[in-house]
């Protein structure tokens, strides 16, 4: 194996003191996921906009689902993020006390659209008069102050988030890292993605392989507290999947199940109420995740727990809706005898 300076340069193995991702040669990925809620929110909560006639906010954030990755191969970021937005706004008029809510869907919101060609759907939750003039605020004004916020939104993604991504190589000073990084970013606002090369073609991308999603609803015969505990605690994980898991319950922990076939991270974890995953199978491609939301609503004789697993490969979607249903539902009743009324 040739030496720095010296040999073939294709073959070259440079020296590194961290002897960490050596020329940036190998694929990395980051997730940036969480990272992405956090900053949606900063940017698009108590937004405000107003006129003569009256006056809207944004006051919630009702979903944001989705997932985003940044990604470096031979020292070229690659950004992959996909999400469904609902935000709901309140206004009043100029004349008048009565508050009034509609909401904003932007359900388009990914590295295939530029900002420009964003969907911002607004409505009203009751159709007066009233509420027709603040729809129009909102559609005139609020969508382009919102249309900005999502390309701050990319530009964090591109230029915030992903510092320190690109390693600097031999002779080559931090500096010139940032100037590369800075062409680099150029090129994406540019085109809108990275353009595929040669070194880039044949390898399976993460969320851009075909993928469907999956939702699902099931019944539980228990308290909301008890079915959250059988998910997040190890001693009853391993119970109802009989085999070897190893779990560490808190945002960013990581754990893996049925003898390390699935692996993961938790996103969010709310007790008794939500539990947020990156979430893959062994089988898929590599450093590929899909995104999993446990919803957990406690009735008044059972415990309704509802699923949804986004980016799901297409040639994994039956085994992967078969795998909960074996592996999960059915043998977590068994187990516990959540399939006969404890109330």
């Amino acid at each position: 194996m040739a030496k720095w300076g010296e040999g073939d340069p294709r073959w070259i193995v440079e020296e590194r003191a961290d002897a960490t991702n050596v020329n940036n040669w190998h694929w990395t990925e980051k997730n940036a996921t969480a990272w992405s809620k956090d900053k949606l929110k900063e940017l698009l909560l108590d937004l405000k906009v107003e006129n003569e006639k009256g006056c809207c906010k944004i006051t919630e954030i009702a979903k944001c689902e989705g997932e985003a990755t940044a990604s470096n191969r031979k020292a070229k970021l690659i950004f992959f993020y996909e999400w469904d937005i609902k935000l709901e706004w309140k206004g009043t008029l100029t004349d008048c006390d009565t508050e009034l809510t509609g909401n904003v869907e932007i359900p388009n919101l990914s590295d295939e659209n530029d900002v420009d060609d964003l969907t911002f759907n607004v409505t009203v939750k009751k159709d007066t008069e009233e509420s027709r003039i603040l729809k129009e605020i909102m559609r005139k004004m609020g969508v382009d102050v919102l249309k900005k916020q999502c390309g701050m939104y990319i530009k964090s993604l591109r230029e915030e988030f992903s510092q320190g991504m690109i390693l600097p190589t031999k002779g080559e000073s931090g500096a010139t890292v940032k100037e590369n990084a800075k062409k680099t970013t150029q090129t994406q606002k540019k085109n809108g993605v990275i353009p595929q090369t040669k070194e880039t073609k044949n390898l399976k991308l993460g969320v851009k392989i075909p993928t469907s999603n999956i939702t699902s609803q099931q019944e539980f015969k228990c308290r909301a507290c008890e079915l959250y505990e059988v998910l997040t605690d190890v001693q009853r994980v391993q119970a109802f999947m009989r085999s070897k898991a190893e779990m560490d319950v808190e945002p960013e922990g990581r754990f893996t199940l049925l003898d390390g076939n699935i692996s993961g991270q938790f996103i969010e974890l709310v007790p008794n109420v939500r539990i947020v995953q990156r979430w893959r199978f062994k089988s898929w491609p590599d450093e590929h995740y899909s995104t999993v939301t446990l919803e957990l609503e406690e009735k008044s004789d059972h415990t309704q727990l509802n699923l949804e697993q986004i980016g799901v490969p297409n040639n994994e979607l039956d085994r992967t809706k078969e795998g909960w249903e074996r592996y999960y539902w059915q043998s977590i009743k068994t187990t516990f005898g959540f399939g006969s009324s404890l109330f």
